[in-house]
């Protein structure tokens, strides 16, 4: 009855005399215009190989983005040509399969009609009572179920694993110093944090941006095999505790950043369990592997985390960003950043029911529909089909190996762990051939690899996470290195 009387009252709108609507005068015309758009898109990802990995931008281009600020309208069309014209043909290149250079997912099709779909509902999913939110809570269930976490637990969309990061140390240090801590402050509280000496930049950002400087996090060295010393650490946790200090947390890595190690998972799992810390997982791209039968079990001991961070646009293929928080004890993560306001005031019934809000979980109260094309993703292509193009990924890492390995005029720096592959061309001033081999690679278009430093070498590395990489994809890299290693002689 309040529908259909709402019907009788509101008129149609009328477009034409509503001058500060920013809705089309002409949706027939914008329709068409929507129509080219999508096709272009689609038309670049499915001729992707017939492109370059990555085009340079001339001069003129760069100066395009120097122009001031539009006052008026310029037609949506023009706009779009721009687009062609001075954007797509100068993006990064991780949608091409011979992007290998850093931990960046190919995207898919699904993703990005799923992203249409999303910014055309304008969700917020900060809080109140709509689908989008269910959409999230159902990946938060699927999420639980694949690290075989209680229900009890809890989970955010985030943009990506730094931040997922930073969000597990705010809730490991509301664990080891109470509520109060978020009124309070860290003060002289000696709290000491633990990571690998390969663990990822963003986890001594994330003790800085929490209060406790990145000095209070402790960089244990690594084995033979690039995983963190389970001797060292026992050593450093002694030494900070005879000194009065507090060890509180402890990160393990799933899948390193330069070479794809796993750091013993369960071994820092039962030291956490012994000296009561706070056992978190870097896995921002590794713990997805759970979904490769391949990788699942070089992950024994994730299931044993209170926290994981990753994310789904790496190994998960989703377009950016998606990244993703998982905390075990679902009342810790929610007593670490719940703030009720009058303005977020919560109802039994209406729009803002539906409590507890994701914005309970997180520092965002604006937070974007991330979770619509991770659930497109999944359901779309199944999570057996993503699993398979992990353990691929993992496959192709190991013919990239063989192939190095059959050179005499390559060498393997580090073994294939998961699908990250170190290599480089034998010269008398090695670091500086291979750093020129691959910014030649990359300004040819052939393939886009990047540099890392392992065991003091300066390294080539192919990061192998785009699903339409091939063999064939892998044979030009090797080719060019050798053909451009040879020039440089």
């Amino acid at each position: 009855m309040i529908r259909a009387s709402l019907q009788q009252v509101i008129a149609p709108e009328d477009a034409a005399a509503d001058h500060t609507s920013l809705d089309p005068q002409d949706w027939t015309e914008l329709r068409a215009q929507a129509h080219r758009m999508l096709d272009d898109m689609l038309d670049y990802v499915a001729t992707i190989r017939q492109r370059p990995v990555w085009t340079p931008m001339p001069p003129d281009v760069r100066q395009h983005f120097r122009a001031d600020i539009s006052r008026d309208p310029v037609p949506l069309a023009q706009v779009h040509r721009e687009f062609m014209n001075y954007v797509l043909p100068y993006a990064g290149g991780n949608v091409h399969p011979g992007f290998m250079g850093w931990v960046q997912g190919g995207g898919t099709a699904t993703g990005m009609l799923a992203e249409m779909l999303a910014g055309g509902l304008n969700a917020n999913l900060g809080g109140r009572d709509h689908a989008p939110i269910e959409v999230e809570r159902q990946m938060v269930t699927w999420v639980r179920k694949l690290f075989d976490f209680p229900d009890s637990a809890s989970g955010l969309f985030v943009t990506g694993t730094s931040m997922a990061n930073l969000l597990a140390v705010l809730v490991a240090r509301t664990q080891c110093l109470g509520k109060a801590v978020r009124r309070d402050g860290v003060g002289q509280s000696g709290l000491r944090a633990y990571a690998s000496a390969a663990a990822h930049g963003c986890i001594a950002q994330a003790m800085d941006l929490a209060g406790f400087g990145s000095d209070a996090l402790r960089l244990v060295p690594v084995d033979a095999s690039f995983r963190m010393s389970m001797e060292a650490l026992r050593v450093l946790i002694a030494q900070d505790l005879a000194a009065g200090l507090r060890p509180f947390l402890i990160v393990g890595s799933a899948g390193t950043v330069d070479v794809g190690a796993v750091d013993d998972l369960r071994g820092i799992a039962e030291l956490c369990h012994e000296q009561g810390m706070w056992f978190h997982v870097d896995g921002a791209y590794g713990a997805l592997g759970m979904l490769s039968p391949f990788v699942a079990p070089q992950l024994e001991g994730l299931s044993a985390a209170d926290s994981i961070a990753f994310d789904f646009h790496k190994w998960g293929q989703v377009p950016y960003d998606a990244g993703f928080f998982l905390v075990k004890d679902g009342s810790q993560h929610h007593e670490t950043f719940a703030s009720p306001a009058a303005y977020l005031r919560r109802e039994t019934r209406g729009l803002a029911a539906g409590s507890p809000w994701p914005c309970d979980f997180g520092p965002d109260l604006s937070r974007g529909f991330r979770a619509l094309k991770t659930w497109f993703t999944v359901k779309v292509h199944g999570a057996d089909a993503i699993g398979a193009a992990i353990t691929r990924s993992c496959e192709l890492a190991r013919y990239l190996e063989k192939r190095v390995s059959a050179s005499p005029a390559l060498e393997l720096i580090a073994p294939a762990q998961l699908n990250i592959v170190c290599f480089r061309y034998r010269a008398a001033d090695a670091d500086r051939v291979n750093s020129r081999i691959v910014v030649g690679l990359q300004e040819s278009g052939i393939a886009a690899p990047s540099v890392t430093t392992v065991n003091g070498k300066l390294a080539i590395r192919a990061a192998l996470f785009n699903h339409r990489t091939r063999e064939a994809d892998l044979d030009a890299l090797v080719d060019g290195v050798l053909r451009l290693g040879a020039e440089g002689k």
